[in-house]
């Protein structure tokens, strides 16, 4: 069926998003490489030995790394294992790294491939909807530890990110829905032209192969692309710099730390949002129907709108240790409208019980 969109994410350095449907074959492996290894789930051991079949068949020597699936891949142990190895293999810094799955493989395949030699390329192939329109476009990469989600990293870019929509035939129903969650957040931080897309065509936006999904998903990835490009490594103070990707994401990951990862991350996301959405509100910032706008939507994609747990300060002191606090400064994108993100900082305990109280009902 071919290539769909072609997308350039002019970050440092530059790289294309290739988006179609059967496109493994457009994987570009530079000559001077002389080995690759791909790091892989066995969720996805069908496409991995394809693609090793496709780099076979172009010369180059192939080392198959199988990691454990989902987050609980993420940490220093496993990182140790593809770096024994890589070593064994004796990758140099002019290899290759080729990173096939969902959103934690790429995390964690991306992280190898930064600390490799201080840093060698790396190609993601994104199996599941949240990796392809989020996790592997932006060069952020990294682990998880006791202290909480992503806490160890490295910005580091892909070379290529090839999105094979057909790859999408591979996720349950669960996961499929839970990475909606990344493509909502990019419709309300940027491109409403995505909310307006589930609102209308609910049922198409629930099965990985409805008509809406390629503009849904290539909608999603230039939201990232055009944001990246304006901030890199998230240093800018501007209203449109690249935490506003953090969309619901200080809650969820207090969430998924509190739930030991067994949350999905697109579930604990899309709580996030409905929780920022009622933080502007509380604060008088937000309008209630597009608070009301919020629920409405992510129930019609079938995403969790509430948290139940009695515990709130608890969440609230894993909140503060969050990537985006600064000091002890706590931190939130939230929204004045649609496609207007700021920041909230320091709200008052009594702001954040308000909104705690309507998402944990």
């Amino acid at each position: 069926m071919g290539i769909h969109k072609t997308i350039t994410v002019n970050a440092q350095p530059n790289y294309e998003v290739i988006i179609g449907n059967d496109i493994l074959d457009t994987i570009k492996v530079n000559e001077t490489v002389n080995q690759v290894a791909i790091i892989y789930t066995s969720h996805v051991e069908k496409i991995a030995k394809k693609v090793s079949k496709l780099i076979t068949k172009m010369g180059f020597v192939v080392t198959e790394i199988k990691v454990p699936n989902s987050e609980i891949a993420k940490n220093i142990d496993v990182v140790g294992n593809c770096w024994n190895k890589l070593g064994k293999s004796k990758f140099t810094r002019s290899d290759l790294v080729v990173a096939i799955g969902g959103g934690a493989t790429t995390d964690l395949a991306g992280f190898v491939a930064a600390t490799w030699l201080r840093g060698i390329d790396f190609i993601s192939i994104p199996t599941t909807l949240l990796g392809m329109v989020d996790a592997a476009v932006g060069g952020k990469t990294g682990i998880n530890t006791a202290s909480g989600k992503n806490l160890v990293g490295a910005f580091h870019n892909p070379i290529q990110v090839i999105v094979d929509l057909d790859n999408l035939k591979s996720l349950n129903k669960h996961d499929f829905t839970t990475g909606m969650a990344e493509v909502v957040k990019c419709g309300f931080i940027a491109d409403e032209r995505i909310l307006h897309i589930i609102e209308n065509y609910p049922q198409e936006c629930k099965k990985y192969d409805g008509v809406e999904i390629p503009e849904l998903v290539t909608r999603s990835i230039q939201v990232k692309a055009d944001t990246v490009a304006k901030d890199f490594k998230e240093t800018s103070s501007s209203k449109t710099g690249r935490e506003i990707l953090n969309y619901g994401h200080t809650l969820a990951h207090a969430i998924e730390k509190n739930e030991k990862y067994k949350w999905r991350h697109g579930d604990a996301v899309s709580v996030g949002m409905v929780f920022a959405a009622e933080l502007a509100l509380a604060d008088g910032i937000l309008a209630p129907e597009v608070v009301q706008r919020h629920r409405d939507i992510l129930k019609l994609v079938g995403l969790p709108t509430s948290y139940k747990f009695g515990n709130f300060k608890k969440l609230i002191e894993i909140m503060a240790l969050d990537k985006k606090s600064r000091g002890a400064t706590l931190r939130f994108v939230i929204l004045e409208d649609i496609a207007q993100p700021a920041r909230l900082e320091n709200p008052s305990f009594k702001i954040l019980n308000q909104a705690w109280e309507k998402v944990s009902k």
